[in-house]
């Protein structure tokens, strides 16, 4: 269902566009102004103009000019990221190569090599052939993190593109909507995290759900704003103490109230299983200290004691990243405290640098390519923070490196590192490496070296000998013992979670393959040879798809150890420069197969939306996806598969955001026809007290006040408390609605939810 909101309709005359758009760059130039030298300024006036020259015949879905686009992209770029006069002009010509019929070489002679390396890597991959292993999307991913090496600014302006994309989408079409927002939460707002822009990471992560489900973006805004005037009064009782003794004591400081992001408290209510009344940390409270780079450390944890003389503080929550930094970066002390009311409140404490490194990120650190002034910092603190960007940066770096052919492996190892909370462990010698939460030995194996990665076989943790799939604590001290015998196994893979740990081991198995596949390429050279089929890629690959495999090296590999005999070999034979294998079983398989295949790429045309109304629809068939088990009133999307045909998810499906984000051109615009003659099944987790006659009164609401069909029910109960699962049939959502409504007001049941499954 796309969002509800009027789009209005586009009105403006020729002379009211020119002024538009002289406005939008007039206060581009304003936000520029105190950081723009003369020639900076007629650069980019030239900039502007080329890109309006460029873009002049183009216009958005929306109507307007296309040009305001890269306008609002260099602001976002200037204003929220806190970048300068290049990347602004970067900004205007991102879309120029792409789109137009600018060149790399125009852009390198007007401005130089520094602005047509930004573009370049700003330029979408223009054809990838899709295979098992990559995507265009995936491949376009790559490349942009690939740049983070030689220019973060190319990522920055990137992610500027895509949040003013996500503020505009109204115009687009579902399945565009759908295709952008995948993206987004999928690698874009984790990225935006990791590079420390949270205020952005939290709008792209809104905005995705906005349009992926909107019913449940509509309702939590609503609450937040039925709750406004409550939630202030609360904020200003617990802020009027704090901010009268940090001026009694002499501090200069800031202290408000921030309403945490709406899919953050979405997060919260789907995870801990709790309603929106029940999310007790819907904002946070700020404490901002105006302190010279020598006193601000001090300074914070001074403000954290006179914090600890007025309100009770929540144990075990002090989270303290004033000692040990985050990895891109951030410092500040987070700790709950406790309201005379009994409500807990997040307060964050950090400096006026600090909150400049968590406003802009790594942009912050990047000013000096600008040429822009910041506020001076401790040696010390400048070669600490810098060094934690390059780790992070160069560690990209060596998992792309690494990936071989598989881009979308490597996506999704990227997308695992970038989403883990950090913890912090150390070597024999004291020297700290921050990990992702759950990472094992064998990941600080791989942390220290690939080398010494693939030769662990075993730890010591905290002097105490450990296998090398010991799941590590913040705060462990790790050994690690290696043999030169060792070699990295299958099984591995299941207990690593660092991308880095991954990606190398992924490569050590490869490498390990090809050894073994050198006596089946050899083997299958000789049969070719004798069937007079020349040995090429071409030809190699057509008999590795005929067995269902990837690559030739998978054919190769699979000769060596015996699970394809060369004697299968000689059904093959070359026909019209094209491989024919003559068993009619197998081929008329094989005929299905490609036919299979081929119908997936030829349907649904663009802009094509299937109506769906039960076994069959518009003569295509589809299934519901088992993942997610949809029902008519679901939000829903169709997704093309190479091999079952067609498949329904919902939007909030757990995989959703992955075949959105790697398989766009997918896609599907799908909706309900809303026909009650058909039932869906479905499955409801109920928790509540163990109770004489609980399950008599469940399956009475069910089978008897309802009348709907029940196809199993399990309780299992401890202490007191039951925990069930019931699988029924209902006709659409609405009738879902209505049961978990009629289930939770029983008296004992505490929680009815629909049940999720967990992500492939």
């Amino acid at each position: 269902m796309p969002v509800s909101e009027e789009i209005k309709k586009y009105t403006l005359n020729a002379e009211e566009e020119k002024k538009w758009i002289l406005r939008e760059y007039r206060s581009l130039l304003t936000l520029l102004r105190p950081r723009t030298k003369k020639q900076n300024k007629q650069n980019l006036r030239r900039a502007f103009e080329i890109a309006v020259e460029a873009h002049k015949d183009t216009r958005r879905k929306s109507g307007e000019p296309y040009i305001l686009h890269p306008i609002a992209v260099a602001k976002i770029v200037v204003e929220e990221i806190g970048l300068g006069v290049r990347s602004s002009i970067a900004s205007l010509l991102h879309d120029t190569v792409e789109d137009t019929d600018i060149t790399l070489e125009d852009i390198k002679q007007e401005f130089g090599n520094e602005i047509a390396n930004i573009i370049d890597g700003l330029t979408k991959i223009s054809h990838v052939e899709e295979t098992q292993n990559t995507t265009q999307q995936a491949e376009n991913f790559r490349k942009v993190l690939l740049t983070l090496v030689d220019d973060p600014r190319v990522v920055l302006i990137k992610i500027a593109d895509r949040l003013h994309n996500m503020r505009t989408m109204q115009s687009m079409k579902r399945e565009k909507q759908l295709k952008i927002s995948g993206e987004t939460s999928y690698i874009y707002a984790p990225l935006a995290h990791r590079l420390g822009l949270y205020e952005i990471h939290s709008e792209l992560l809104d905005l995705s759900l906005r349009y992926t489900e909107p019913e449940v973006f509509q309702e939590i805004s609503q609450k937040l704003k039925d709750s406004q005037r409550e939630r202030d009064k609360f904020i200003r009782d617990f802020i009027r103490p704090i901010k009268q003794l940090l001026d009694a004591e002499g501090f200069d400081v800031e202290v408000y109230g921030r309403s945490k992001s709406i899919n953050s408290i979405y997060n919260k209510i789907k995870n801990k299983g709790v309603s929106f009344e029940e999310v007790y940390d819907l904002f946070a409270i700020r404490i901002i200290v105006n302190s010279p780079p020598e006193t601000e450390i001090s300074d914070c944890w001074r403000i954290y004691a006179i914090l600890g003389s007025l309100y009770r503080t929540g144990q075990g929550r002090l989270r303290d990243w004033l000692t040990e930094p985050k990895g891109n970066g951030y410092k500040a002390l987070h700790n709950t405290f406790i309201a005379p009311s009994g409500k807990f409140v997040e307060v964050q404490i950090r400096s006026k640098y600090m909150n400049e490194i968590a406003e802009k990120g790594i942009a912050a650190h990047w000013k000096y390519k600008e040429g822009i002034d910041s506020k001076p910092q401790k040696e010390a603190d400048k070669k600490s923070t810098e060094s934690k960007l390059e780790d992070f940066i160069v560690h990209i770096k060596d998992m792309l490196k690494n990936l071989d052919s598989n881009s979308i492996e490597g996506i999704q190892d990227i997308k695992r590192d970038l989403f883990k909370e950090e913890m912090y462990v150390y070597t024999p010698k004291g020297d700290m490496r921050v990990l992702a939460v759950g990472a094992t030995a064998l990941d600080f194996a791989f942390d220290i070296h690939s080398d010494i990665g693939r030769r662990c076989i075993g730890a010591k943790v905290n002097y105490k000998l450990v296998p090398i799939s010991q799941v590590l604590k913040n705060g462990d001290q790790i050994e690690i013992i290696t043999s030169s015998k060792q070699k990295p196994h299958e099984d591995w893979m299941q207990f690593v979670v660092t991308g880095k740990a991954r990606s190398r081991i992924r490569y050590y198995l490869k490498e390990e393959k090809r050894k073994i596949a050198e006596d089946g390429k050899y083997a299958l050279e000789k049969k070719l040879k004798v069937l007079n089929i020349p040995n090429t890629t071409q030809y190699v690959q057509e008999i590795a798809t005929h067995f269902k495999l990837n690559s030739p090296l998978d054919l190769h590999y699979a000769i060596a150890v015996e699970a394809i005999s060369v004697d299968e070999f000689k059904n093959f034979k070359l026909v019209n420069d094209k491989i024919k294998f003559f068993d009619d079983k197998k081929a008329a398989s094989l005929k299905e197969l490609s036919k299979e295949i081929e119908l997936s790429k030829q349907f649904p045309g663009k802009g094509y939306e299937l109506v769906l109304f039960g076994e069959n629809s518009n003569q295509i068939k589809y299934k519901l996806a088992n993942c997610c088990n949809p029902i008519s009133g679901d939000d829903v999307f169709g997704f093309v598969t190479s091999s079952e045909g067609l498949k329904i998810h919902r939007t909030s499906c757990p995989n959703a955001h992955g075949l959105m984000a790697n398989y766009g051109h997918r896609i599907v615009k799908a909706k309900w026809a809303g026909n009650k003659s058909l039932s869906f099944l479905t499955a409801l987790k109920i928790t509540g007290l163990d109770d004489v006659g609980i399950i008599n009164k469940i399956t009475n609401v069910i089978s008897g006040d309802l009348k709907i069909n029940m196809r199993s029910m399990s309780i299992e109960s401890m202490d007191g408390i039951f925990e069930g699962t019931v699988t029924v049939f209902v006709q659409d959502k609405d009738q879902l609605n209505e049961l978990c409504h009629r289930l939770e007001s029983l008296d004992g049941i505490q929680k009815v939810a629909r049940l999720q499954v967990d992500e492939d």
